[in-house]
């Protein structure tokens, strides 16, 4: 158990968090099941791109001495003698004074050294009249000329994205071994909880938690899961716990870690001796567990109000899950907004605030407050795009002054 004499900052809290959280072992996976993954070893090229010398465009491969002297005036005829598909299997060669028809991405016939495009002919079939000179190698996309058999194609931590699956197809490679997206498991704790679906009663809550939470960290990278919810039932806890084990990189429960005389969570894990409860320097999010369970299964213990809920992950969750998956970037970037209202903040404690981010018409941004301060208030959590941080030292906000804004935009990644 953490000293509840002292809070813990938000920066000490996740540096305790990352230091806690090791690497999922990669694993190989088919090209389109490794979109958005980091690549997790070196890839050559087994063989040259493009494989073959081929024709840029749709025209007739000629000899470039041929058309030195072509102009639109006089054009320089030459007898076509057959005509080259892309795909062809095998090809004849041409001599002087000959052109054959070639297709866009057709092999380029021995003894021609050059294409002629349509445009500049008159698209003869039997003889073409060409209206301008071509230089050698001109429209010949050359062997090798985008990437040598054996040279380097793409390297380890290599994020991959459309262009990049590309080049993995261009090459041969159906499958890749990624850093693979962690296994987050996600629950929700409390009696009070129902599932939706049900109309809840006199003292009943309908659970958004879990679906929440969940959400978020599919939007990290994450292969999220919610398994509902558990009852302030300190065995039941451990079971659900206990039987996700096999099945989870990282372990999420929401709900019952504060203060409180029924709250499971705090209670139960701490009785294991490796999950940590502490309070932070943040609002809200201030009462937070860490540990590990099993095989050092990463566990967040994330109190239970959404707002709080949410903050906390983006705080300490969101970089814990981007480090497993092997980015560089854990944390979301930051823009500077001028703010459209004010607002009070406590000494010593690091506020976000939710807000609705917006450009201001000279390029810049603008952020207005959504909600008052609540950790309850989900509808305005709804409502906003970002978070407003407010640092430890500053107790208020004015209207007109700079401010640190988190967007809360999809898929950062």
């Amino acid at each position: 158990m953490a000293d509840d004499a002292r809070l813990r900052t938000v920066d000490e809290h996740l540096s305790l968090v990352l230091s806690g959280v090791g690497s999922v072992d990669p694993i190989e996976l088919t090209l389109l099941d490794a979109q958005g993954l980091l690549l997790a070893e070196d890839v050559r090229a087994d063989f040259p791109l493009p494989g073959f010398d081929n024709s840029a465009m749709d025209g007739y491969a000629v000899r470039a001495i041929d058309t030195r002297d072509a102009t639109p005036d006089d054009p320089v005829n030459l007898q076509v003698v057959g005509d080259v598909a892309a795909g062809a299997k095998s090809i004849s060669g041409m001599g002087p004074g000959l052109a054959m028809r070639i297709m866009t991405g057709a092999p380029i016939p021995s003894g021609a050294d050059a294409v002629i495009p349509l445009e500049y002919t008159d698209r003869g079939l039997a003889r073409v009249a060409i209206h301008r000179p071509v230089r050698t190698a001109e429209c010949i996309r050359r062997a090798g000329e985008d990437i040598a058999a054996g040279e380097p194609a793409l390297g380890a931590g290599a994020a991959l994205g459309p262009q990049q699956l590309a080049l993995l197809a261009a090459l041969g490679r159906d499958r890749v071994v990624v850093r693979p997206r962690p296994r987050v498991i996600v629950l929700s704790t409390g009696s009070e909880l129902i599932e939706v679906g049900r109309t809840p009663s006199f003292g009943e809550v309908i659970d958004s938690n879990s679906y929440m939470i969940a959400a978020a960290a599919k939007d990290a990278g994450a292969d999220a899961r919610r398994i509902g919810i558990v009852s302030d039932d300190h065995a039941q806890l451990l079971d659900v716990l206990e039987s996700q084990l096999l099945r989870a990189d990282v372990l999420i429960t929401t709900g019952g870690v504060s203060m409180g005389a029924y709250d499971v969570v705090k209670e139960a894990l701490s009785e294991i001796g490796t999950v940590e409860f502490c309070r932070v320097a943040m609002q809200p999010g201030k009462p937070q567990g860490f540990g590990h369970l099993g095989n050092k299964i990463p566990i967040f213990c994330l109190p239970g109000n959404p707002v709080s809920s949410l903050v906390s992950f983006e705080a300490f969750v969101r970089p814990a899950i981007r480090k497993l998956l092997g980015k560089r970037q854990l944390q979301r970037a930051t823009v500077q907004a001028v703010a459209l209202e004010g607002a009070r903040s406590p000494h010593g404690v690091r506020q976000y605030r939710r807000g609705v981010l917006h450009r201001e018409a000279g390029g810049g941004y603008g952020v207005a407050f959504a909600g008052g301060p609540g950790s309850h208030l989900l509808a305005s959590l709804a409502l906003s795009n970002c978070l407003v941080v407010i640092p430890e030292e500053e107790t208020e906000v004015v209207i007109g002054q700079n401010v640190t804004v988190m967007p809360l935009l999809l898929s950062n990644r």
